[in-house]
């Protein structure tokens, strides 16, 4: 049975200098959140049509609140004209009574249409904002999603995208509607009693200017609690994608204790934020009461004196009411509001994210042709990319290096060419720059010195529609989707049927496996392909790029052991994937080395030593010290069995000299 190369490296003199992959750090969070008007300038320039449709709402919640102001205007006139002296004017107060009753059931069907409107022009922007960020975050390159959390990837486009939603249908409504209704107000009170008026503002204004201020600093505590609700989450998911190692190592309560600390933290973050609001709610319940003692008081003595009329000075209290009931909501609002402005900023900071490896068919724009202020897309004159030429691809690294951000080098001037149609396999030990060569061939970073090119063409040159369709890695997990085996395999080329799915399990000598299972094809994989084992992923990984039909393969090989009958079916299903195509695998078992045309050898990040296996096996090196220590380990587990047989590699005789041509046998087999 095979198994990983082991790192049985002689200890050195000196401490090693070996390069590690480090994760690019994350970016700084910003000094302060932007302000107010330039987040909605933002989400203005993701949804053009949200002016529009918030301005017809505001307009219906102006006639909504028209039944609430006709309230106190009917009471007035039926005070001081309907009940004047010893008489009851029947015909006025029924007049003013039917007046009231059809402007309250205008504004219920204003109140109605208001409502629609506002969610259909909130749930357009918000499902615009959700697709504008998961495209973005899939544009990413892998350095650049390693940079963030899984978790608070997801959650910058679910729940902070939720409050958003949260917040313009509910205290959306609300801050129309009081809107609406506190202008209203305002215009009817100053013309019943400008002195009251006044009166009732030298209260509020002060608290208005007050609850600007308090508005920033509630706007930074809740960004920290959306912060924290992203860190709560990375560190779930991370604990249910890691349940069995959790579980393997006994460390349940240290995982269970870290979860615990994140959800304390966003405890805190939560009550900080909550102190605030509360603080601004008592605030407005004692300008109310305040203000309210003080326009009775000035009330009575202006009636006194005969400036104001019983009826108005009635009127003048409710209006009072219908302008500082909003006020007092407004603290609820404000709540939602900040809560869901920390999100959206959230959000945009995903969108800031630069692509730093772009589709040349957008144009070589830079960062700044990702802002959510225009469309991305090409710019004029911009060069519109290259196609890979027809036929198999050869590939080129001309001295190529590679670093994380403020880390080591990882490749050192990396010059290596590639006949079409050769097999070659990369070896090293962990952590020599393996498989991040194979992320700069299939383009998922780009180099921070040096060029790759395949087939002629330097790769920031091709369009990625014909890179995806011409190159393809087939990396070491073996992902799959929570779906059959055979939507699974599809995803190689989605237009596929059922039969296809057959011919390429049997194009890659393992139909015998697929057929063995209860359902065949139908089978579901679970998340991850969790149904399966590591070997059986990998299966029906490499059917999957056999029906992609690719010219250059990257394959980065599963380190995980998997049983003698998987080893051997696995290997003959990589002879016949690789069959006539160019291909690049990232050894981790030295039976695919052995079987290769070409290995090359990487050491600290430079290529050691090229050249054929029983070559290299011969001559004093990496390569043989691997070697040895690979076979050791595989005579030790076998026990000293026979080594398991490995297909043959395929020679100049089983190339595929039709070119494009000649793919179309593959597909028919």
């Amino acid at each position: 049975m095979t198994s990983s190369i082991p790192h049985t490296r002689p200890a050195p003199s000196a401490p090693s200098t070996r390069p590690t992959p480090e994760p690019s750090p994350v970016p700084p969070p910003s000094v302060g959140p932007p302000s107010l008007a330039s987040t909605l300038r933002r989400l203005r320039a993701i949804s053009p049509g949200l002016t529009r449709g918030l301005l017809g709402t505001l307009a219906l919640a102006l006639v909504a609140t028209v039944g609430k102001v006709v309230i106190p205007v009917v009471v007035q006139q039926i005070l001081d004209r309907g009940l004047a002296g010893d008489t009851v004017d029947l015909g006025l107060v029924g007049a003013a009574v039917g007046t009231a009753a059809g402007v309250i059931v205008l504004t219920t069907v204003a109140t109605y249409r208001m409502n629609l409107r506002l969610y259909r022009v909130s749930e357009g922007t918000l499902a615009t904002l959700r697709i504008r960020a998961f495209r973005h975050i899939h544009d990413l390159s892998v350095l650049s999603q390693s940079a963030q959390r899984r978790g608070s990837l997801t959650g910058r486009v679910t729940s902070d995208v939720d409050q958003m939603s949260q917040f313009l249908q509910f205290g959306g409504v609300m801050l129309l509607v009081s809107t609406g209704q506190m202008l209203l107000a305002t215009v009817l009170m100053l013309v019943y009693s400008w002195p009251l008026t006044l009166l009732v503002q030298a209260f509020y204004i002060p608290m208005f200017l007050l609850t600007r201020v308090l508005q920033h600093r509630l706007a930074r505590r809740y960004a920290l609690v959306r912060e924290r609700v992203g860190d709560l989450l990375g560190a779930v998911a991370e604990a249910v994608v890691g349940a069995p190692v959790v579980r393997a190592y006994g460390i349940g309560e240290r995982t269970a204790r870290r979860i615990d600390g994140s959800i304390d933290r966003y405890r805190s973050a939560q009550t900080s934020a909550q102190r605030l609001v509360a603080g601004v709610f008592s605030l407005s319940e004692l300008v109310a009461a305040l203000a309210t003692a003080a326009v009775v008081a000035a009330g009575v003595a202006l009636g006194v004196a005969g400036e104001i009329s019983t009826g108005r000075l009635v009127a003048f209290l409710f209006l009072m009411t219908l302008f500082v009931m909003p006020i007092q909501s407004m603290t609820e609002v404000l709540n939602d509001a900040a809560n869901a402005f920390a999100g959206l900023r959230r959000v945009l900071d995903v969108l800031d994210l630069p692509t730093d490896v772009r589709d040349p068919a957008l144009g070589l724009a830079g960062p700044a042709a990702a802002s959510v202020d225009g469309e991305a897309g090409a710019r004029p004159g911009a060069p519109a990319g290259r196609d890979l030429p027809a036929g198999a691809l050869g590939v080129r690294f001309a001295a190529v290096g590679f670093a994380y951000p403020q880390g080591p080098p990882v490749l050192r001037d990396i010059d290596l060419e590639i006949a079409p149609r050769t097999r070659v396999a990369v070896v090293g030990e962990t952590g020599s720059g393996k498989t991040t060569l194979a992320k700069l061939l299939t383009r998922l970073m780009d180099p921070t010195s040096g060029a790759v090119s395949v087939g002629g063409v330097p790769l920031p040159e091709v369009r990625f529609a014909s890179l995806r369709s011409r190159v393809l890695l087939v990396p070491q997990d073996g992902f799959l989707f929570d779906l059959t085996i055979a939507d699974n395999v599809r995803y190689g080329r989605p237009e596929a049927d059922d039969a296809d799915v057959m011919t390429a399990f049997e194009a890659l000598g393992v139909a015998d496996w697929l057929s063995g299972l209860p359902a065949g094809a139908r089978t579901r994989v679970g998340e991850g392909g969790s149904r399966l084992s590591a070997g059986e992923r990998q299966l029906v990984a490499l059917a999957r790029a056999w029906l992609a039909d690719a010219d250059l393969l990257v394959l980065d090989e599963a380190t995980s052991a998997v049983d003698p009958q998987t080893e051997v079916r696995l290997a003959t299903a990589l002879a016949e994937l690789t069959r006539g195509r160019t291909s690049v695998t990232i050894a981790h078992r030295l039976s695919t080395a052995e079987a290769a045309d070409e290995v090359v050898v990487v050491d600290a990040g430079r290529i050691a030593q090229r050249g054929h296996h029983r070559d290299l096996v011969a001559r004093p090196g990496v390569y043989q010290r691997l070697h040895r220590s690979w076979a050791a380990g595989i005579g030790s587990a076998a026990g000293g069995a026979d080594r398991l047989a490995v297909p043959a590699p395929a020679g100049p005789a089983d190339a595929d000299p039709a070119g494009p041509a000649g793919r179309a046998w593959r597909r028919a087999e």
